[in-house]
């Protein structure tokens, strides 16, 4: 029997309504049948005064899943697992790993603050958290992928990410996870910030689950500054899912945004802070 979901965006780089803060990272809340489930914390702890403006109870949360280990989807971790006491943590094993970004001849520390790395690492061997290298069902029919495999070659990016402050070692982003359900017109896929590529998400999640069609896709797609031959190939990719409905954000960037919109223009929606996504799930 088919059940409504709700979608709510907490965190996003834009906000829509009186009083909402934005910042460089995304959260989204799901309500799912009677299940509460937070799908990243955004970089600070904003989140849990949005929450408050927009009514939510951060405390009501069943579960916390974490796309992967940067700063900008696990920041409000700490002050979410002060309210939040019930939740079980989902992530993949390589989420604590030390993340950096090099840029122009200088690296930066982007993944996890200490501080939620020491909260994860106390509850490592209980069942409090919960390692997702697999796909991992959350609540019945709503699961994370895991370790997405990265079969194509165009969404293969130039090394930006490592793993040591030299960048010496390269960090393919193993622990980039998206979260699924399916509903009567195909699935809905729920982006953090797709390192592993969109395509090669929802490739991924249609083998695994068999079913075919795509409904909708939300979130960060991290096509800042892709250039038109890869965005090109992402939408008319995504025509082999029969993709209706695209909410891109965060790391998508303007561009991109723009692109998605011109390409299907009656297809697209905001995930601004604040915003709200209902459908029916199977």
């Amino acid at each position: 029997m088919a059940h409504k979901v709700k979608i709510t965006t907490l965190v996003e780089d834009t906000a829509q309504g009186s009083g909402l803060l934005a910042e460089h990272g995304i959260s989204f809340w799901l309500e799912y049948e009677n299940n509460k489930l937070l799908f990243d914390t955004g970089q600070t702890g904003i989140i849990v005064k949005n929450a408050q403006i927009l009514g939510i109870d951060l405390a009501q949360a069943d579960a916390i899943a974490i796309s992967h280990g940067h700063y900008d989807h696990t920041g409000g971790l700490e002050p979410v697992l002060n309210i939040a006491k019930k939740a079980k943590i989902y992530l993949h094993p390589n989420a604590t790993d030390k993340k950096y970004s090099y840029h122009g001849g200088s690296s930066r520390f982007v993944g996890i603050a200490g501080g939620v790395k020491k909260i994860i690492e106390s509850h490592a061997d209980t069942n409090k958290v919960i390692w997702t290298k697999e796909p991992t069902e959350i609540f019945s029919g709503l699961s994370v992928t895991g370790q997405i495999p990265r079969t194509n070659d165009f969404e293969i990016d130039e090394e930006e990410f490592f793993l040591d402050e030299q960048a010496k070692q390269s960090d393919s982003l193993p622990d980039d996870q998206a979260l699924f359900f399916n509903t009567e017109n195909g699935l809905v896929v729920v982006f953090g910030c797709a390192h592993a590529g969109v395509i090669n998400t929802l490739d991924y999640i249609t083998k695994i689950t068999g079913v075919k069609n795509v409904h909708t896709i939300m979130g960060g797609f991290h096509l800042v500054g892709s250039g038109k031959v890869k965005m090109s190939k992402v939408i008319d990719n995504l025509e082999r899912f029969s993709v209706q409905r695209i909410g891109p954000g965060h790391c998508t960037g303007m561009e991109a945004s723009l692109e998605f919109r011109i390409a299907y223009p009656r297809r697209c929606f905001m995930c601004s802070v604040g915003s709200v996504y209902e459908l029916e799930a199977l």
